[in-house]
């Protein structure tokens, strides 16, 4: 089955939606602190375990399958007629969008990628530079993962901007090339009439 731009389309905005949702179940299921454990003068961090790190995970994936994806279907040859990357940079639209598109990919990956940094760590972590009586086990911070998963989902969004913007610059670029080529083959196809014309001439004439 040939690949369309509307199932690329459709594609892309899956796997937006599919990161963010992701990225929303890390962020709630994310426990706000651990438990502190005070012993012999050290803190004994015990922390709950949650799915966040699988959830954060699954959601920076899709956020990498969505960007490859929508890069893609924007240089992909539809209907076996590839026109040149130049032809889409050419429009300073699409290249302002396509820049924040890659800048928004950026945004996101560093929010879920960030958390999942600072939260992972084990059931039990000993921490001793602390004072005990005064003594907090932070996880990673609220809010982060969250807006890790809007900047996923306004990436997906972006992708299909340019994807339209792509897509107008491809026929534009084809009616123009179209546009050159056409007359090329009506003068050969005109200079083949009248050759025939002319070699039937010549047959009669003979003939007489």
């Amino acid at each position: 089955m040939a690949v369309t731009m509307k199932m690329m389309s459709v594609l892309v905005a899956a796997l937006g939606i599919l990161s963010f949702v992701f990225g929303i179940l890390a962020e709630t299921k994310k426990p706000a602190a651990g438990v502190p454990i005070i012993r012999k003068g050290m803190v004994i961090c015990k922390y709950p375990s949650d799915p966040t790190l699988a959830y954060a995970w699954l959601s920076f994936g899709f956020l990498l399958l969505c960007s490859a994806v929508g890069w893609f279907s924007i240089f992909y040859s539809y209907k076996g007629r590839k026109a040149p990357a130049s032809v889409f940079f050419r429009c300073s639209t699409f290249f302002s969008f396509f820049t924040i598109t890659l800048g928004t990919i950026g945004l996101a990956a560093a929010f879920l990628l960030w958390p999942i940094a600072t939260h992972h760590h084990p059931n039990y972590n000993i921490i001793g530079n602390q004072d005990p009586h005064s003594a907090t086990c932070p996880t990673a911070k609220t809010g982060v993962l969250g807006g890790g998963a809007f900047m996923s989902l306004n990436s997906s969004l972006l992708w299909l901007v340019c994807f339209i913007l792509a897509s107008n610059a491809r026929e534009d670029y084809f009616e123009e090339l179209d546009s050159v080529q056409k007359p090329k083959h009506i003068e050969k196809a005109e200079a083949g009439h009248t050759k025939a014309l002319e070699d039937d001439d010549s047959s009669e004439i003979r003939s007489q």
